[in-house]
């Protein structure tokens, strides 16, 4: 949903896949690192079946898609000594490096060969940077229910409406020219771990929709899509009060 073609050689966008109707199947990174080479850096699906539902589009014998199950991703928060903005690393080992910092404070992103061991609680605030910068994770729930207006990736840069034709393209382009969107991502603070899907409320009905959700330390997030209206009473969802957060800045690439 991206331009790929307008992306520069050694340098990496957010993007993502959707359906016929505008709604988002996947988010990923896509590095291009020359005309004929591009990864896709899945954010939440599952690469094999990504790979198996794009490998439809294919049309030319020389066009091939491949899941690179011999390269890991291992993040880190600090800043890459390269790599910076949307422009990535290639080490002469092979080793890529990306710049995922934002306004929350640096961070890094390596793709390796070698595999390393999870950390939970590093992982936990991996998401919750995500979170608070509007990067949506999308859990199988929630892939194919949103279309990019109303996950706000045009914070992110995220997808096109000049570029040429693909799946969702009109929906996306009618929605951003004729100025219909009518709902957006809002952060929310909590004091309990609520679930993607889970329905908001103002009292007397069901206005939004949890997306995402995340815990680092002590403060759960939750991203949800909402009118763009600011609701006027206080929101809960699941008996649960929500205080509204700024979402940070820096992410876009």
């Amino acid at each position: 949903m991206n331009d790929v073609k307008g992306l520069t050689t050694g340098h990496w966008q957010w993007s993502g896949w959707l359906t016929p109707k505008g709604r988002a199947i996947a988010l990923f990174a896509l590095l291009k690192f020359d005309e004929e080479n591009v990864w896709l850096l899945l954010q939440d699906a599952d690469p094999a079946e990504l790979a198996g539902r794009l490998q439809r589009f294919v049309f030319r014998s020389k066009v091939s898609i491949a899941v690179r199950d011999d390269l890991h991703a291992t993040g880190m928060f600090g800043r890459p000594a390269l790599a910076a903005a949307a422009r990535l690393s290639v080490a002469d080992d092979g080793e890529v490096a990306l710049d995922l910092g934002g306004a929350g404070g640096d961070r890094g992103l390596r793709i390796v060969a070698t595999d390393a061991a999870a950390d939970t609680d590093a992982l936990a605030r991996w998401t919750a940077f995500d979170l608070a910068h509007g990067l949506p994770h999308l859990s199988p729930s929630q892939s194919e229910q949103w279309t990019p207006q109303q996950l706000s990736l045009d914070r992110l840069q995220a997808y096109s409406v000049k570029k040429g034709c693909y799946p969702g393209q009109e929906i996306v382009a009618r929605t951003h020219f004729l100025g219909q969107a009518k709902r957006g991502l809002v952060l929310f603070e909590s004091d309990a771990l609520l679930a993607p899907g889970t329905q908001i409320g103002d009292g007397e009905r069901a206005i939004g929709s949890i997306v995402s959700v995340a815990v680092s330390g002590e403060r759960p997030l939750a991203l949800a899509v909402l009118p763009l209206e600011p609701a006027s009473a206080p929101l809960q969802a699941d008996g649960v009060a929500l205080r509204p957060a700024p979402l940070l800045d820096g992410l876009a690439r």
